[in-house]
């Protein structure tokens, strides 16, 4: 009988809190981390784990999303599989499993009954959550308009609201758990000097000596501006993208492509910002999590005071501005058809992918 794992680390998130940073960084150092028995799971020695993670929470959640149908089909059986098989620890990390139900829960705990399931959440104050989260659906072909978002936001209706209730999430993954085997880490408050400090935080979480893992990760979801993120939000309204229904094509070229390496490396752009009138509401529910956390008694790992977000400066234009003047809209529009064009020019058949992106989409959002 295969042997069973010392330790099971269970990330659930939240999205937008260095998920992407942090398991890079585990991918990376996968084989000097196992030299210490932890253990960042793939399919194979060459294959990439966090895309054999993403499958596998899809497959225990029961979904089918971001790839061709079936492509999750088995991933947890076999993650499950390989965990047993491990002495020392092993990590799961995905921030689509923040809202997991509890048959979800129960599932996971039943495929690795005989290992001590610990369960780590990163949290973010909400004043720098909410604009990431929209730029974030913007991305994975979303429509809503930011004011539509917020909206749902508030009335829990978004995914992301789902994912961002740290009450919630915490007392489903961790129904019948010790508290000190759920871990809550908190990102550092806005201009922290030294980066590295959300990964020190996770390895405390996790069990992992951070020098362990030396190799540092380039990966970063760099936030957009307004006048970008809205560039795309009307882009996806002219090709008709959905976040479930967007295809590699529109992955690698309108996400990868335009909105990662071109919107969001301009300079000076005017930032996306919580509204100030929705301050009073975002700091009651820190409020709410701040006291949950205080009567589970579950490890923290950082301050509860990086949790309270920043009161907007009434006085910033940009405080309570839900969409970007036309002007704005229509200079990123221009500097990304140039971009995208040029890019076209540089393949093979330029009747292809981007060519036809470009036709399809930027130039008509400049004829407006």
């Amino acid at each position: 009988m295969p042997s069973s794992p010392d330790r099971v680390y269970v990330h659930v998130g939240a999205p937008k809190t260095g998920t992407t940073y942090f398991q890079d960084r585990l991918a990376l150092n996968r084989r000097s981390l196992a030299d210490h028995d932890i253990h960042y799971l793939s399919s194979s020695p060459v294959a990439d784990p966090t895309t054999f993670q993403f499958r596998a929470a899809l497959d225990l959640m029961g979904q089918d999303w971001g790839g061709n149908p079936g492509h999750a089909d088995g991933s947890w059986d076999r993650f499950a599989r390989l965990a047993r098989r491990r002495h020392g620890s092993v990590i799961l990390s995905h921030e689509i499993l923040a809202t997991g139900r509890p048959w979800v829960v129960k599932r996971l705990r039943d495929s690795l009954d005989h290992g001590e399931v610990h369960i780590v959440y990163t949290a973010r104050d909400l004043g720098r959550q909410i604009p990431a989260a929209w730029q974030e659906s913007i991305k994975q072909g979303r429509r809503w308009s930011y004011r539509r978002f917020l909206r749902k936001t508030q009335n829990g209706r978004a995914w992301f609201a789902r994912a961002f209730d740290l009450p919630d999430v915490l007392s489903r993954w961790g129904e019948g758990l010790p508290p000190e085997q759920v871990h809550l880490v908190t990102v550092p408050a806005p201009g922290h000097s030294d980066k590295g400090e959300l990964f020190r935080r996770m390895c405390e979480a996790v069990g992992i000596d951070p020098a362990w893992a030396p190799r540092d990760s380039s990966r970063l979801n760099r936030s957009m501006g307004m006048a970008e993120t809205q560039l795309l939000r009307r882009l996806n309204v002219e090709l008709n993208t959905t976040p479930r229904g967007a295809d590699n094509e529109h992955t690698h070229v309108v996400r990868g492509l335009l909105a990662e390496q071109l919107l969001a490396s301009r300079e000076d752009v005017r930032p996306v910002l919580m509204p100030e009138s929705m301050y009073d509401w975002a700091l009651e529910q820190t409020t709410r999590w701040i006291e949950w956390v205080e009567q589970a008694g579950i490890h923290v790992v950082g301050s509860l005071d990086d949790l309270v977000p920043a009161r907007p400066d009434p006085a910033d234009p940009s405080a309570n501005r839900l969409r970007a003047p036309a002007k704005e809209q229509l200079d990123v529009a221009v500097h990304a058809l140039a971009a995208m064009t040029a890019e076209a020019m540089r393949r093979p058949n330029p009747d292809k992918s981007v060519g036809k992106l470009v036709r399809t989409g930027l130039d008509r959002l400049t004829d407006r």
